[in-house]
C-alpha cells in the first residue's frame, strides 16, 4: 500500500474497519461535514458480511438476513439518500424452517395467524404462553431496543436508572429460562430461545432482554438482501465514497496513534501514519484495546481483564456449490435450522467444557432459491454453519479436526437434508475459527466478540465513547448495544451521535512518504 498522509484537517476522521458497523459510523460522520477514510484488511468492504467468489459461486460469508430493515432506511435518509434506490429486500416467508430429528417442523410466517397455526400444530397446549412469550418480547424490544439501544451507555448514571426496569422485565433470567415459564413443548422452548446463538450467545445464561428478538421478526419480518449483505456494504462504499470519504481496502492498522494522550490517527502495518482528530474502531473491541492500545497504558480494558471477560463461542462454516440442483431438494428452503439431539448439554460443550462434540446442530443458508446470481445456472450455493468452542479453551487442533468435522457436517446434511450431496459438489471452502482469528483479528477466534451476558451488556460492555483514550469511538459487535446487523447499524448511530458536527473541512490530500 502507498504511504497515505492528512494534514491536521479538524474535519478528517477515521474508521478502522469496513465492518457494517464502520461503513454506518462513516455514513454518518460524512453526512455531518467529516471526511472519512475508512480502512480495512480485506479485499473488499463488509466484514465478516463482506463474501468469496469461487467457482461462480458468491458465497455470503457472514450475516444473511436483515431483521429490521428501517435501521437501514434511516441511515440513508440520514444521508440524504433513499436505500431501496441502491439495496433490493426480500421477505422470506417463511422466515425459516427449523427440523428436528423426531420429525417435528417449525416454519414462523409474516402472518401472524399463520404463526399462531404453526405453534398450534406443533403444540396447541401452548398457544396462550406463546402470546404471552411475544407479549413479553415487545416489551423488552421497547425497552431493550428502542429505549438502551438507540442511546449511549458510558455513564454509570444511565445504568442505574435503568436497573428497576431490567427488574421488572427480570433481565436475570435467561432467554431459555423465560420461554421454559411460558410453554411447555420442547420443540417450542427451542424455538424461542435459540436466537441468541446468531449473535453469540448462550440461550442458558444470556439475559432474556435478547427474547426481543422474536418481536424484531414479527414486527419487521426477516429479508434477504439481493447480492447478499455484501450488496449493502458496496452500497455503504459507495455513499461514503459520494460524500468525499474513501474505503482503502488491502490497508491494516497496526496502532492506534496518540498525541499528548489523545487518539489523533493511526500507523498502518507498513509504518505509514495517517491523522485526523477523530478514530473510530470498528476492529473487534478487544482487538482495539489489546492490540491497537498495546503501547498505551490502559486503566479499565487491561489484557488481564480482556482474557477474564466471556467470549462468544466459536463457528465452523462449509460454504460449498453444488452442480445441477436447483430443481433439486424442492422441499429445502433459504433457511433451514437443523436441531441435534441435544440442546442444553450440546450448549454446555461449547460455551463451558469447550468440548468439540461429535453431534451438532447446524444452520443451513441456500441463499439460490432466492438469488440466482449468487450459482451458476442451474446449480446452487449453500453454507452450513455448527456453533463450536472458541480458540481459549485450547481443546480443538482445527489444522487435524476441520476436515473430519467438515465430514460429519457433510453426513448430517445427506442424511436429513440433502440426500446424494456428496456427488453434487464442486467447489468447498471452510472457516474455523483459527480463520476468524486471522481473517477478522477476532480475539480466540470468537464469532460476535465478548459474549452478551447481563454482566457483559450496556455499561459492563465496552464503550462507544471510549474510557481509556480521548479521541477514541468503538462501535461493532464487541461495544454496545451488541452483536448482529441490527446492533451494530444501531451502534453506529450511538457513535456517531456522540461526536460533534464537523468544522469546516480543510484540502485531503494523499502522498507518499
Amino acid at each position: 500500500m502507498n504511504s497515505l498522509t492528512q494534514r491536521a484537517d479538524p474535519s478528517s476522521a477515521i474508521v478502522i474497519g469496513a465492518g457494517l458497523g464502520g461503513l454506518a459510523t462513516a455514513m454518518r460522520l460524512g453526512a455531518k461535514g467529516y471526511r472519512v477514510t475508512v480502512l480495512d484488511k480485506l479485499d473488499r468492504p463488509g466484514g465478516r458480511g463482506s463474501s468469496i467468489t469461487k467457482g461462480g459461486h458468491r458465497f455470503d460469508l457472514g450475516p444473511t438476513i436483515v431483521t429490521v430493515p428501517q435501521g437501514l432506511r434511516d441511515l440513508w435518509t440520514a444521508c440524504g439518500r433513499d436505500f431501496d434506490r441502491d439495496v433490493t429486500l426480500v421477505p422470506m416467508d417463511p422466515f425459516y424452517e427449523i427440523r428436528w430429528q423426531d420429525g417435528t417442523t417449525y416454519a414462523p410466517r409474516i402472518d401472524d395467524a399463520a404463526s399462531r397455526a404453526e405453534v398450534a400444530r406443533i403444540a396447541p397446549k401452548d398457544l396462550a404462553g406463546y402470546d404471552r412469550f411475544l407479549a413479553d418480547a415487545e416489551a423488552r424490544y421497547r425497552f431493550g431496543y428502542l429505549d438502551l439501544g438507540r442511546k449511549p451507555m458510558h455513564r454509570l448514571v444511565d445504568l442505574l436508572k435503568a436497573l428497576p426496569r431490567f427488574a421488572m422485565l427480570r433481565a436475570d433470567r435467561s432467554v431459555y429460562a423465560h420461554a421454559a415459564g411460558r410453554v411447555k413443548d420442547d420443540h417450542l422452548r427451542f424455538a424461542l430461545s435459540f436466537h441468541p446463538l446468531f449473535i453469540g450467545g448462550d440461550p442458558f445464561h444470556v439475559t432474556s432482554m435478547y427474547a426481543l428478538v422474536s418481536h424484531l421478526e414479527r414486527a419487521f419480518g426477516v429479508h434477504y438482501a439481493m447480492g447478499g449483505v455484501q450488496a449493502i456494504a458496496t452500497a455503504m462504499a459507495k455513499v461514503i465514497t459520494a460524500q468525499g470519504g474513501q474505503v482503502i481496502q488491502g490497508a491494516e492498522v497496526d496502532e492506534i496513534v496518540l498525541t499528548e494522550g489523545r487518539a489523533s490517527g493511526v500507523r498502518m502495518a507498513d509504518g505509514s501514519v495517517m491523522q485526523a482528530p477523530v478514530v473510530v474502531s470498528n476492529a473487534d473491541a478487544g482487538h482495539t484495546y489489546s492490540r491497537l492500545l498495546r503501547n498505551h497504558a490502559r486503566q479499565r480494558w487491561t489484557d488481564a481483564k480482556l482474557k477474564r471477560q466471556r467470549w462468544s463461542m466459536g463457528l465452523f462454516v462449509w460454504y460449498f456449490g453444488t452442480k445441477g440442483t436447483r430443481e433439486t431438494w424442492r422441499d429445502v428452503t433459504h433457511h433451514t435450522i437443523l436441531v441435534g439431539p441435544r440442546y442444553k448439554s450440546h450448549i454446555r460443550d461449547i460455551f463451558q467444557t469447550g468440548r468439540l462434540a461429535p453431534d451438532m446442530s447446524l444452520y443451513v443458508h441456500r441463499p439460490s432459491v432466492t438469488d440466482p446470481s449468487c450459482a451458476p445456472a442451474g446449480d446452487d450455493t449453500f453454507y452450513a454453519l455448527s456453533p463450536v468452542p472458541h480458540l481459549g479453551h485450547g481443546t480443538t487442533d482445527w489444522a487435524e479436526e476441520a476436515e473430519p468435522y467438515r465430514q460429519s457436517v457433510q453426513k448430517v446434511l445427506e442424511e436429513r437434508l440433502l440426500p446424494g450431496l456428496g456427488d453434487h459438489i464442486t467447489e468447498s471452502l471452510c472457516f474455523t475459527p483459527e480463520t476468524f482469528q486471522s481473517r477478522y483479528l477476532s480475539p480466540l477466534g470468537a464469532g460476535f466478540s465478548i459474549e452478551p451476558r447481563i454482566l457483559q451488556s450496556a455499561w459492563f460492555r465496552p464503550h462507544n465513547l471510549s474510557e481509556e483514550i480521548p479521541g477514541l469511538y468503538l462501535v461493532g459487535a464487541g461495544t454496545h448495544p451488541g452483536a448482529g446487523v441490527p446492533g451494530v447499524i444501531g451502534a453506529a448511530e450511538v457513535t456517531a451521535g456522540l461526536i460533534p458536527e464537523a468544522p469546516h473541512a480543510l484540502p485531503f490530500r494523499m502522498a507518499a512518504e
